[in-house]
């Protein structure tokens, strides 16, 4: 595993203790098909299915994470949970799409999470 893999990879384990620790389950973690993948699935606390982008950064020197995803990425995310629901029998149920940068300052992550952005 490279590098940015692992930085990637330690980013998303963070963000899966960060919903755990606030009533969250995680549901699926890097769920994939031809069309892309799922950083993370959960039923957050008010039993809404949701879909997690994480983007992982050791610095902010070329931008914000979140500003990485594109008009293109934030519509594959809505196919890929839509498609998701189907697969798991809970199409029609209530979800909702969020995204979390991690940026790993001083040996420590910072989490910059946002509800309901999709």
């Amino acid at each position: 595993m490279g590098r940015k893999q692992e930085l990637g990879t330690k980013g998303e384990n963070y963000v899966a203790k960060y919903l755990t620790s606030n009533g969250y389950e995680i549901l699926d973690c890097n769920w994939r098909i031809r069309e892309g993948e799922i950083d993370l699935i959960a039923k957050s606390p008010d039993g809404r299915i949701t879909f997690v982008e994480v983007k992982t950064r050791s610095s902010e020197h070329f931008g914000h994470p979140l500003e990485s995803i594109t008009k293109e990425k934030a519509h594959r995310l809505q196919k890929l949970a839509l498609a998701w629901l189907v697969m798991n029998n809970k199409f029609g149920e209530d979800f909702k799409i969020d995204c979390a940068s991690v940026i790993l300052k001083n040996g420590n992550f910072e989490i910059d999470y946002r509800s309901d952005v999709l």
